[in-house]
């Protein structure tokens, strides 16, 4: 922007011209408010993956980036990537899993025992197959800890512990700790099956009982025009997780004690190997469906001829768990924290890109994702089938469930220590007076919880923002109103528009991902993985 000054001189007249920084856009918090009213209204039924009500926040998203003049980015010039998915739902009562052994046979009961994630659709049913108890389930030559390590598995079910070993790096854990992973590592080993004991340290992340909702609602999967999503684990039985007091009714037939595996695992001591000899069987009933829903995708276009072929994904989830018809009173999760806020921040730092005099010199994609509630379904499609270039896509910035009921003071960008994309976050939220912190609950591996983490398994640079845990108001504690939150109202109908919503502090965080996105946008050099980082390594292209 120019601005032109008038001088006098001896009685001439001259004109000097000038450059100023063009102001920077500002997040006005009444508009964030109006996405958020809408997103979370009981219209929209909670948003659920193939619904009517997640259709209709799509609609609105892609009319609000038609609004703000954002380039269609989806298919067939349109705001909208269909992803196409595939849905098992378990028949009720259908489950039969029992262990028979040399005194006898054991049934246990579905959702007190034990829950079964249903990986494929039909009938099932394995004849009796042998159990091998191998420690984590973890094989990992980084961490120098391969639990299958010359063991034969050929034909059988591996029974591991749920978790990690203690001794790894929270977020590294984490990713072996994923039931999938040790899904991969139990097929990769030759077992036909896997069962999951829970733990104490389990129980403190998440109660078994708790859970329920993680592992019965049904089970969705993109696929694609050549294979379905994780299709390589078909011969697979299903996933069977065992509580404690199930997973010691099995050990009693076994003459390995379970206990002292546990205080094993908890004094980070080798675990062993062993032959149950006990033998599982399971049956279940499904049925599936295929579907299909979209994300939405827009673009602000850069402006270096070059750069502009380089794309900074800002994403959002837009679906929620929907509506629980079976439940009674209050049945809508409206999930207007988890994610309408997120979604709300997307649209309006869409705005302020479209408002600026300035145009970033990379391009920026927004993209709101579907079926993350799902299994971050929706970005790991995008990620794998991107509506831009295969490998142009540099960085991702990702915010969800922003708790916005505070006046915080710092914010945590989880990942950011993986990536040169910890100085970029340093530099543009100096320039707001925050600070960043690290990972609060490192325990809750939240690296690998949310959509950034498939663009991290493409090789793409990617953090996780969320507001942090301090605030400039003396009377709010950031951690226990996170822990209130996470208590009560997370993934429950009270995660509505009743909230005490600070929407001041919805524009900050707003402001900051503008600064952030803007940082990254116009750096000579694309984000990098720092040397010998896990990561980095790990998903290298």
């Amino acid at each position: 922007m120019r601005t032109i000054h008038v001088v006098m001189f001896s009685g001439l007249v001259l004109l000097a011209a000038t450059s100023v920084a063009a102001p920077t856009p500002k997040a006005e918090p009444e508009v964030i408010r109006s996405h958020l009213t809408f997103l979370a209204d009981d219209l929209l039924e909670g948003r659920e993956t193939g619904t009517r009500g997640f259709d209709l926040a799509a609609k609105y998203v892609g009319a609000q980036f038609q609004q703000n003049k954002l380039v269609p980015k989806g298919e067939k010039a349109s705001f909208f990537q269909q992803v196409p998915l595939r849905m098992t739902t378990m028949t009720p009562g259908s489950a039969v899993v029992e262990m028979q052994s040399s005194t006898g046979v054991e049934r246990f009961s579905e959702f007190t025992d034990y829950y079964v994630h249903v990986e494929e659709g039909g009938d099932r049913s394995s004849a009796a197959t042998p159990l091998v108890f191998v420690g984590f389930g973890i094989s990992s030559k980084r961490h120098g800890h391969d639990d299958y390590s010359g063991k034969d598995l050929k034909g059988k079910v591996a029974v591991v512990l749920e978790g990690y070993p203690s001794r790894f790096p929270s977020e590294e854990g984490a990713h072996f700790g994923d039931f999938q992973i040790k899904r991969e590592a139990a097929a990769k080993a030759g077992a036909v099956g896997l069962v999951i004991l829970w733990t104490s340290t389990s129980d403190k992340k998440i109660p078994f009982t708790k859970a329920r909702r993680y592992f019965t609602t049904p089970r969705m999967k993109w696929i694609d025009d050549v294979q379905p999503q994780s299709s390589h684990l078909a011969g697979m039985q299903d996933t069977v997780m065992l509580s404690m007091p199930a997973a010691r009714r099995l050990f009693k037939h076994t003459g390995v004690n379970l206990d002292e595996i546990y205080a094993a695992a908890a004094a980070n001591q080798p675990l062993p190997y062993a032959d149950l000899k006990v033998a599982m069987r399971l049956s279940r009933t499904t049925t599936s469906n295929d579907l299909s829903s979209s994300n939405v995708v827009g673009m602000i276009e850069g402006s270096d001829a070059r750069l502009k072929n380089e794309y900074v994904v800002f994403s959002a989830h837009l679906d929620g768990i929907g509506r629980i018809k079976e439940k009674s009173g209050d049945n809508i999760y409206n999930g207007a924290m988890d994610n309408a806020s997120g979604v709300a921040i997307l649209i309006e730092t869409a705005r302020m890109f479209s408002r600026s005099t300035t145009r970033p010199k990379r391009s920026i994609l927004f993209v709101a994702l579907t079926a993350e509630e799902k299994g971050l379904l929706g970005s790991g499609f995008f990620a794998r089938h991107p509506t831009v270039p295969v490998g142009s896509i540099v960085a991702n910035i990702n915010i969800d469930m922003p708790l916005l009921t505070y006046d915080f003071k710092n914010v945590i960008a989880f990942g950011a220590e993986h990536s040169s994309l910890g100085a970029s976050v340093g530099r543009a939220i100096s320039k707001m007076g925050l600070s960043a912190i690290p990972d609060p609950w490192p325990e809750m591996g939240m690296f690998t919880r949310s959509d950034h983490y498939n663009f991290v398994r493409e090789g793409v640079p990617s953090i996780f923002l969320s507001t942090g845990t301090s605030s400039f108001n003396v009377d709010e504690d950031g951690t226990k109103l996170w822990e209130k939150f996470r208590q009560t109202h997370y993934h429950q109908p009270s995660d509505d528009l009743h909230l005490p919503f600070n929407f001041d502090a919805a524009a900050r965080l707003t402001q900051v991902n503008f600064m952030i996105a803007l940082e990254i946008a116009n750096a000579k050099e694309k984000p990098t993985w720092n040397k010998d980082d896990f990561f980095g390594d790990t998903f290298k292209k």
